[in-house]
């Protein structure tokens, strides 16, 4: 994407490391950044637009953030091994947690260990290893055990933390946040960049009959709208990386359990119960009362009422299900 923005005639590509934003009577004005080569610039727009990832350093100014750490990713990559069914992505339910595996490459596959909580057993001391050996590998297909145990052995092992966050936005006159330093959610099902694309696009779009930035107030006020019109396709999302992790962890709870069965269950009947929760969780069938019914047959065999109904009241009823009863739908563009 940066090769393709650096063949545009109106865009100038500058790379570095954003400190602090610069703020005058309220209203964001541009930002403060460091060089390649470390000397402090400023730069100035009308419109800033903040998406500085999921460590964000920048976003408590413009939202109200409540970052969880529900687990942890742990990489490998596995070479010349071949996946039980080809050129897809594979989930385990695992114990205590999923295992995911999917292609990278015509030669490589990318396994990703959840592990839940934000403590993981450290890899310099060769706990992680023996975790990975005594514990996971007994769970992995036979096809992929093998590769999986070199990989291991081999030592290139990467952790990262699983964060998720509501979107919280504080509207600011002049800025925008967009990414994970706005919205995050499980990576399970891999949402994401599909939330963040689709914010992009609506963006582009609110963006387009404009032809002056400079009233930053007006711009704010109209910009409102953002954040309800995103919701069909970021609730949905959400509201499924969470519940789909809660439901494929393992549990001692026997309801929870049930529900993990009647979920695969379900999504192994094929047809609308197969691509019906895919098209949700792609973003391609953005409509939360789609998610709603298939929620509602699965909770047939068993009580998921604890498991996705705090999440969706977090990312707001009316929003998510009814965003034409909220005013900033209907914002219009400043008139100037």
């Amino acid at each position: 994407m940066r090769e393709k923005t650096m063949t545009l005639s109106n865009v100038k590509l500058e790379q570095g490391s954003v400190t602090t934003l610069i703020e005058e009577k309220g209203i964001v004005k541009g930002v403060i950044y460091k060089n390649k080569a470390g000397e402090e610039m400023k730069a100035y727009a009308p419109l800033t637009i903040v998406c500085d990832s999921c460590f964000s350093n920048l976003r408590n100014s413009l939202s109200a953030p409540k970052v969880e750490s529900p687990s942890c990713f742990v990489g490998l990559i596995l070479e010349n091994c071949e996946l039980p069914h080809a050129n897809h992505g594979h989930v385990i339910l695992g114990d205590p947690s999923p295992i995911l595996f999917y292609p990278i490459s015509s030669a490589e596959v990318r396994c990703l260990v959840d592990v839940p909580g934000t403590k993981v057993p450290s890899v310099a001391s060769g706990e992680m290893a023996n975790y990975l050996k005594t514990v996971v590998a007994p769970q992995i297909p036979p096809q992929l055990h093998s590769a999986f145990m070199a990989s291991v052995e081999k030592g290139n092992i990467r952790t990262t933390q699983n964060k998720s966050m509501a979107a919280t936005p504080v509207p600011t006159p002049g800025a925008i946040l967009l990414g994970d330093s706005f919205n995050m959610r499980h990576p399970l099902i891999g949402g994401g960049m599909t939330v963040a694309l689709s914010d992009i696009v609506l963006l582009r779009d609110l963006l387009r009959p404009l032809h002056d930035l400079n009233n930053a107030s007006a711009l704010c006020s109209y910009l409102e709208s953002f954040y309800t019109l995103r919701k069909p396709v970021s609730s949905t999302i959400n509201t499924l990386a969470g519940a789909l992790y809660k439901v494929f962890c393992a549990s001692l709870d026997p309801a929870r359990q049930e529900m993990r069965e009647a979920c695969f269950g379900y999504l192994s009947l094929g047809g609308i119960c197969s691509y019906g929760p895919v098209c949700l969780l792609s973003g391609l069938n953005p409509r939360p009362l789609h998610l709603f019914l298939h929620f509602f047959v699965v909770a047939i065999y068993g009580s998921a009422s604890g498991i996705i109904f705090p999440i969706i009241k977090g990312e707001g009823v009316r929003q998510m299900f009814f965003p034409a009863t909220v005013p900033a739908y209907y914002r219009s563009p400043p008139v100037h």
